[in-house]
């Protein structure tokens, strides 16, 4: 048995995240199954001490280590540094719940950490001239809204019905560019700024009539 005040907090706990509700919901199942599937790595990291916090800082460090290397011309060693921050992403949750620690306060952190990459990668590749400033730039500052109207959403017990993140798909096409279909990314890029504005449209909407 629970009672009102457990209740409540536990209601308002739920509420500060940065998903909707779909989407957490696959976050349950799929950090669920992960965490079967992955069961003795997490047993050997916990043996070692390590916890989702650790993960997440290995996983920022690898997709900013991926900047300097890419500007330097060292395209695979880059790549791969930025496939091991999206494999090391997928670890720190699963770590957490295995450990008995998740909570909002480390899904925030590992929120804020994804967005930096997100940002310094981004501006990496405009840097590097193999995307337009505009549609990188774009893609990234809306990514930041979205991601930030979630959170004020979640709050105000509105959550998106649905949202969607990139980052995944953008990160490959860099590879794209680079090795098959160059002066391609702009497109994705483009695509990717206009879905999350009218997410950030939809987003203002929503918390603006709430208030």
């Amino acid at each position: 048995m629970s009672d009102g005040d457990g209740d409540a907090a536990t209601s308002q706990q739920a509420k500060i995240t940065c998903y909707s509700g779909g989407e957490g919901r696959f976050m349950d199942w799929s950090q669920s199954l992960r965490g079967r599937c992955l069961e003795p790595l997490l047993r050997w990291m916990a043996k070692l001490g390590m916890r989702a916090g650790h993960v997440t800082l290995l996983s920022m460090l690898a997709g900013l280590l991926f900047c300097p290397l890419f500007l330097w011309g060292a395209y695979p060693a880059a790549f791969v540094l930025l496939l091991l921050h999206v494999l090391l992403d997928g670890l720190d949750g699963p770590l957490a719940r295995f450990r008995g620690q998740a909570s909002n306060r480390g899904s925030f952190t590992d929120t804020m950490a994804d967005q930096v990459v997100v940002t310094v990668t981004t501006l990496t590749i405009i840097h590097a001239g193999l995307a337009n400033a505009w549609a990188g730039g774009l893609y990234v500052f809306f990514y930041v809204v979205v991601v930030t109207f979630a959170f004020v959403r979640n709050a105000l017990a509105v959550p998106y019905s649905w949202l969607f993140r990139p980052r995944f798909p953008v990160f490959a096409w860099f590879a794209v560019d680079v090795f098959w279909w160059p002066d391609s990314l702009d497109v994705v890029l483009w695509v990717a700024a206009g879905i999350l504005g009218l997410k950030c449209l939809t987003g203002f909407v929503k918390i603006r009539n709430r208030m």
